[in-house]
């Protein structure tokens, strides 16, 4: 229901391959449309978040003047591009949407600007790929409503100032940390968006059901929920596999048994980890004892680029609480053991590691 952000880099294309993968793409994004609320009020969760930008936009539609620049910030697929829609749909006005890898150049920023009606709702998403040039500009722009054009070469180029109409940006990130302090500063309003908990994702997952007009129970709905991964996009695409599963297998009824069922055959496990998650686990507890390991080895050992191990499995990893990060490697936590039921290996002193290969590995490093 709630959800946002493409990535262009390799271990976001292996993201969007995967059901749980919190990235959108092709068909995805034709259904989210649909099922995108059109107002706050039909916006389940996050409630700080919208209670705080309800006034903001309440506020400036009674001053009759333009809302605040807004800035939106988390993980994808959890109601950026959404909520920026709502607040265009709230203030009655028009929206652009761009992203900041499409902007190069600052000419690029200054045609859309220049473009721009008054009251406007400009949509940057991944605001922090912006190109620097771009960048200054934009904070002219954001302020007063006014950017300078280079023309010409060398020392015969003049600015010329260009007037523009009030207008509304509404910034995109999934890495607050990378956007330089004086972009920050620039908006009147930040938003951190949270992970969402089992009982919103069951509001999500029953509103999209009605929209998808299936048929679904409360334990079914608590069933996709507790997989999800409390991320609205990745409950709305459980559900979808599911409703396939329900149609062809059974009555076209979603139940807890046909959720379970249907997500085993996607091998989206009660955790919600998929059979990359379980590869890095269980190479991480079968082949290293638990750790600690390098990054590059375990992905040797999995079978993938080491990028894809670090940015697309251990984020959620590491959220569960299955996997740390240590400066020695990655090492698995107990609940990593109890969830694939693997017996821990006995503790070998105080470094913890238990198979022969980890106390040869510390003799040799002296780690």
């Amino acid at each position: 229901m709630n959800w946002d952000d493409d990535d262009t880099t390799a271990e976001a294309a292996e993201a969007e391959a995967r059901i749980v993968g919190a990235s959108a793409e092709g068909d995805d994004q034709a259904v989210e449309a649909a099922l995108r609320p059109k107002d706050l009020s039909e916006f389940v969760g996050q409630e700080k978040v919208r209670q705080q930008l309800d006034l903001v936009l309440k506020a400036a539609r009674q001053r009759g003047a333009t809302a605040d620049h807004v800035l939106l910030s988390g993980a994808p697929g959890l109601g950026k591009t959404t909520l920026s829609m709502i607040i265009a749909a709230e203030m009655n006005a028009p929206i652009r949407i761009t992203s900041g890898p499409a902007i190069q150049h600052a000419g690029d920023l200054a045609a859309i600007l220049s473009s721009l009606q008054e009251g406007e709702i400009l949509f940057l998403d991944e605001i922090h790929r912006m190109s620097r040039p771009a960048e200054e500009m934009l904070y002219m722009a954001m302020e007063d409503f006014r950017v300078d054009v280079i023309v010409g070469k060398g020392p015969g180029a003049t600015a010329i100032p260009l007037e523009l109409p009030p207008f509304t940006l509404v910034g995109a990130t999934t890495r607050a940390g990378l956007l330089p302090p004086p972009l920050r500063d620039r908006f009147g309003f930040t938003g951190h968006m949270e992970f969402y908990d089992p009982g919103e994702l069951q509001r999500v997952i029953h509103r999209s059901a009605g929209l998808l007009d299936v048929e679904i129970d409360p334990a079914g709905a608590a069933e996709i929920a507790g997989r999800s991964r409390g991320t609205p996009r990745i409950a709305n695409r459980l559900l979808r596999r599911v409703r396939d599963y329900a149609q062809v297998k059974a009555d076209g009824v979603i139940t807890r048994e046909i959720s379970e069922a249907a997500l085993r055959v996607y091998e989206v496990d009660n955790r919600g980890l998929d059979r990359l998650d379980r590869a890095v686990l269980e190479a991480l507890l079968k082949l290293f004892g638990g750790g600690p390991v390098g990054l590059s080895t375990l992905a040797v050992a999995v079978g993938e680029e080491r990028e894809t191990v670090e940015e697309v499995a251990e984020p959620f990893l590491v959220r569960e609480g299955l996997l740390a990060r240590t400066p020695r490697g990655r090492v698995a936590t107990p609940a990593a053991w109890a969830h694939l039921g693997i017996v821990p290996p006995q503790a070998a002193g105080p470094g913890g590691v238990g198979n022969s290969m980890g106390k040869g590995q510390q003799g040799l490093f002296g780690a």
